[in-house]
């Protein structure tokens, strides 16, 4: 193999995105082919290839501990995730499809990908042949896209629902194909790292890595990079922030004029509760995201990095916080939602430090039914209160609105036209009552 082709796959290993390139400080400069032919008298071609990346034993270990903790939180919380939405009717809501492909999207890309980036990395050298190569330089990208594009989905129909709320809901249908036309673009967006992945046989081990075109008029390796950061990271982030900025200030900072009643206000908790709960998990993804970024960008401007011996140290700090992003979600679920905390204690009840907890609020009953047993009970609750305003009974006990009727015929103090007056308020009040009440448990339903 000539040294100009083993130089010009010497970048620094970009694993995780796609970006397998070698990580080899022998082999970092891509002028070292223009080097004159003496070089080949002072490195033959085993000092040239060789992997100087080689770690302590103790230190694979810890970090084998750390990247399996990933996988096992992220896999089995998310799964459990999928399970909690699917498998109740009251939790398929369009906010929570979302959270569905979210959560296919981290426990695929934590199975599929962070064992291998880990191994990849510590050990220099590629296992898993070609397929797998081209494969695990093309799926991630595609699940980060379909990540950070629900969110902003989920972003979007609640800016929609809160800033908005006359205008017309999507539909299961429609975020179900929403889904579909997002893995679609994840997947074209993917597309050129599958297509220029390769693998190649260098003395004593196998590089799996990505043979960019060169082209005299633009630089297209940098300028895949930097439009992928732009569109999986940046530009997402910037909507969202935005779609949340508002909906914040509506929600905490403004009142309704002259509406204090328990409906709204219920119903305003509720929303609050949703969107904190979903500035949560944007806020953690950013977290995450932003060192593994930066250092790309810097790299592809900046490539004599990987010629230190730290380098190996800091990517594998870098991609083992990129990746423990798939394992947070299901935590913060479970924190800062109560229906997702009982479908976890309903999934791990088996477990004896798990507590035990009320499963009612994913029982598979109807909206409608809930509605109407909570309609009822508020309507029950008016007409005590308006019975009591007009009887004004002495002994100072609650008085039924039944009750009231019989009174008003016996006494004379209360004249036929205040009676129909008292009934009609009542029939009114109750009736305001009920459409409220159905607004606010569709409301809710929706929004968690």
């Amino acid at each position: 193999m000539r040294e100009s082709e083993g130089a010009s796959r010497c970048d620094l290993c970009s694993r995780l995105l796609g970006r397998n390139e070698e990580m080899d400080p022998l082999i970092t400069s891509t002028d070292f082919p223009s080097n004159s032919t003496n070089d080949s008298t002072t490195f033959n071609d085993t000092d040239l290839y060789r992997n100087q990346f080689v770690q302590p034993v103790w230190r694979i270990v810890l970090w084998a501990v750390a990247y399996s903790t990933i996988v096992i939180v992220s896999v089995v919380g998310n799964i459990t995730v999928i399970w909690i939405i699917l498998a109740h009717q009251r939790m398929r809501t369009v906010t929570n499809y979302f959270l569905v492909n979210l959560a296919f999207a981290e426990a695929s890309m934590s199975a599929f990908n962070t064992v291998i980036n880990f191994v990849y990395a510590v050990h220099n050298e590629w296992y898993f042949g070609l397929y797998y190569c081209q494969f695990h330089n093309f799926f991630p990208i595609a699940a980060v896209f379909a990540c950070i594009c629900s969110m902003t989905a989920i972003a979007l129909d609640r800016y929609m629902a809160i800033i908005h709320p006359l205008k017309q809901r999507m539909s299961a249908t429609q975020t179900k194909v929403i889904i579909g036309v997002i893995w679609v673009l994840a997947l074209l967006l993917a597309f050129p790292q599958y297509y220029y992945s390769t693998t190649d046989q260098l003395p004593g081990r196998v590089v799996c890595y990505i043979e960019w075109p060169e082209y005299t008029l633009l630089d297209f390796k940098k300028m895949y990079y930097v439009c992928v950061a732009v569109l999986i990271y940046f530009l997402p982030l910037l909507v969202m922030g935005c779609a949340y900025l508002v909906v914040g200030l509506t929600l905490w900072a403004s009142e309704i004029p002259g509406d204090s009643s328990d409906r709204y206000q219920e119903q305003l908790a509720a929303k609050r509760k949703v969107v904190k709960m979903m500035i949560v998990v944007v806020c953690t993804f950013a977290v995450c995201w932003l060192p593994y970024h930066v250092f790309f960008l810097i790299y592809q401007f900046r490539p004599d990095l990987s010629e230190h011996t730290f380098t190996q140290q800091v990517y594998l700090t870098i991609m083992w916080l990129a990746m423990s992003s798939t394992m947070y979600n299901p935590i913060i679920y479970c924190c800062l939602n109560d229906r997702f905390r009982a479908g976890f204690r309903q999934a791990f009840r088996c477990f004896p430090c798990v507590p035990e907890g009320s499963y009612e609020g994913l029982e598979l009953k109807s909206t409608r039914y809930l509605q109407t047993q909570t309609s009822l009970y508020r309507a029950s609750r008016m007409e005590t209160t308006v019975s009591c305003v007009m009887q004004q009974c002495e002994d100072g006990q609650k008085v039924t609105f039944g009750s009231i009727k019989g009174a008003t015929g016996r006494q004379a103090g209360h004249s036929p036209s205040r009676d129909l007056t008292s009934n009609g308020s009542s029939s009114r009040s109750i009736s305001k009552t009920v459409s409220e009440t159905s607004s606010f448990y569709s409301s809710n339903n929706l929004a968690e």
